[in-house]
């Protein structure tokens, strides 16, 4: 094997130097992406070369499209001339993984006309795999559990098999697969390319890769993962009815800060939010790699003598920008590369100054949020969205201080003649005139948020297992919280981890029950018991059925033939329930392993 070694200190490359088809190449510029992470540009031109590749590189440093854009460049070259067999298999650990490859290949093929790529996966009913196999696909992504019952039931050909990729392949061998990892390989045609990617290099994939590689370029990926001491580091779930772009500019108006740069994915991204923006009254710009360079630096000038306050940039823009007067760095859309977070929040936090960095976070992303955490060795904690008392003490704060500014002015003279006119004229106290003046200086625009508008909702979260049921949100409807109780069933049990704490922080945090309020907790197998105030509003009942615990959707419903709930007062608090240990399940080959955790279901973009 050839080996080869790089860091994040070259000088960056674009996609258009790597030789991508130009269906690939269209949608990368569609999309906005301008550079390649360190894993893709050492990766791709070998792949696109024809060469086998084993590449060492951590969880969320942009992997996925290291294999698929290099495939999909090549993936017409001999069509489908072997009939409907699948061109290029790839193997992921888990069905959420799979699920997630899948919907890359989806969209990076969108102007590759007729593409079609299946994940399989354990859990899903065979008839839709089946049948997609049937009709013919490009690409299969799946588990190796699924992938071998398909090729023993003959469902799967790999006749015309042309790419095999192993996908985190520590990981397989960790959760036991790598025995079932091998009797797939030698289904496979022998002239296939194959690429092998995997965080570590324990000393059995290495025996894989020196049996299954030919003549394989070796890359390993060196990253620095160390973040400044100084910089706080906070992140926030999308979700809970309140946008990514609510959630900005509530975060704009409650939090202090000096200057901020936005960090979002693409061009395109940075010019709209950036726009957006401006129009809600900030002082902003984009800054992107389509931006002249001289352009560039009057922009970055204006951020520096406080002609502007927020930089909307991608990474390749934003690359050794040094302002010290940075306070904030909002991670708009989460970095692909664990290196590109370090590099974005390192922006803040100059000359030794303290820094925030703020990422937000959709529950898609899990992954590549905890690959951050492992990658820079750091626990980042969650933050609540400013709530509208915050905004609105803000808002209050900032009206005061026009008012006080302006009574410093020279220029009231006029003024003060004009209101003794009019008092004279209509016989009206000075004190029913201010409110009115008040008025016309605001304008229409409300001084304040109200509750029940668009982006007035409490947005806190933690990810699966994390919440402890310690917050006390406000409470959202005193009936709801005050009355009896009535038992609702959630589809979350001991097979899937969870414990009491997890659900009552999950319902604390996303229903506004003050915990004291939730009643027992009954965890079953498959599902659990929970007893809450009657007359929960419709739409908390409706939120709550798409709230995530323990990496499942709560789905909650009401259980009616449950055993009444005891009267308020008289029940067992849940901090005193403890949770029964998952049962364990024997596999086949006599491993002892979980019953089938699911993993959130497939969504199409």
């Amino acid at each position: 094997m050839s080996a080869s070694s790089q860091d994040d200190s070259s000088d960056p490359i674009a996609f258009r130097d790597l030789g991508l088809s130009d269906a690939v190449m269209s949608v990368l510029s569609e999309v906005g992406y301008e550079t390649p992470s360190p894993i893709q540009a050492a990766t791709i031109p070998p792949l696109l070369e024809g060469r086998d590749v084993l590449g060492q590189a951590q969880t969320g440093t942009g992997k996925t499209a290291a294999f698929a854009l290099p495939i999909l460049s090549r993936l017409r070259e001999n069509g489908r001339g072997r009939g409907k067999a699948p061109q290029a298999l790839v193997l992921a650990p888990t069905r959420e993984l799979a699920i997630q490859v899948s919907e890359a290949f989806q969209r990076y093929a969108s102007h590759i006309g007729g593409f079609t790529v299946l994940p399989i996966y354990g859990g899903q009913s065979y008839g839709p795999q089946l049948s997609a196999l049937k009709r013919g696909v490009d690409v299969v992504v799946g588990t190796p559990g699924r992938v071998m019952d398909h090729l023993k039931k003959g469902t799967l050909k790999l006749d015309a098999l042309s790419w095999m990729v192993l996908d985190e392949a520590d990981e397989m061998l960790r959760m036991g697969f790598i025995d079932d990892v091998e009797w797939i390989f030698e289904q496979t045609p022998p002239e296939r390319q194959v690429a092998l990617f995997s965080a570590t290099m324990p000393s059995a994939i290495r025996r894989i890769a020196k049996k299954h590689l030919k003549d394989a370029q070796e890359v390993t990926i060196q990253t620095k993962t160390t973040t400044a001491v100084n910089i706080r580091q906070r992140y926030w779930i999308v979700g809970g009815g309140t946008s990514k772009l609510d959630a900005l500019t509530r975060l704009l108006e409650a939090e202090p800060f000096d200057a901020m740069i936005v960090f979002a994915r693409t061009k395109k991204a940075t010019d709209e939010l950036a726009e957006r923006l401006s129009a809600r009254g900030h002082a902003c710009a984009s800054l992107n790699g389509d931006i002249a360079q001289a352009q560039r630096e009057r922009t970055v000038a204006r951020l520096k003598n406080r002609q502007l306050d927020i930089l909307v940039a991608t990474d390749v823009a934003a690359r050794g920008l040094d302002v010290e007067r940075i306070s904030h760095v909002i991670n708009f859309d989460i970095p692909h590369d664990t290196e590109s977070y370090v590099h974005r929040i390192g922006r803040t936090g100059r000359a030794g100054r303290e820094g925030d960095a703020i990422l937000f976070v959709t529950m898609r992303e899990k992954r590549l949020f905890k690959a951050i955490e492992r990658a820079t060795r750091q626990s980042i904690e969650p933050m609540d969205l400013p709530s509208m008392a915050e905004v609105n003490e803000q808002r209050i704060g900032r009206f005061k201080q026009r008012i006080t500014d302006t009574l410093k002015s020279a220029k009231l003279d006029t003024f003060r003649r004009l209101i003794d006119e009019y008092q004279a004229e209509n016989n009206v106290e000075l004190e029913e005139l201010a409110p009115v003046l008040a008025y016309l200086a605001q304008g229409d625009e409300p001084l304040m948020l109200e509750a029940g508008k668009k982006g007035a909702k409490p947005g806190s979260a933690k990810f699966g297992d994390s919440a402890d049921g310690s917050s006390k949100p406000k409470k959202r409807d005193a009936a709801f919280t005050d009355g009896d109780l009535e038992t609702f069933r959630i589809d979350v049990g001991h097979a899937h981890g969870v414990e009491p704490r997890n659900i009552v922080g999950a319902i604390a945090n996303e229903a506004g029950v003050d915990s004291k309020n939730i009643g027992r907790i009954d965890i079953q197998d498959e599902f659990s018991l929970v007893d809450l105030p009657k007359g929960m509003p419709k739409e908390i009942f409706e939120h709550l059925k798409t709230v995530w615990v323990a990496n499942r959707q709560l789905a909650i419903t009401r259980e009616h033939d449950a055993p009444p709930a005891p009267a308020a007062g008289r029940r067992n608090k849940p901090s005193t329930l403890k949770a029964k240990k998952p049962r364990k399940a024997k596999s086949s080959k006599g491993k002892t392993k979980s019953k089938g955790k699911p993993k959130r279901a497939s969504t199409s973009k």
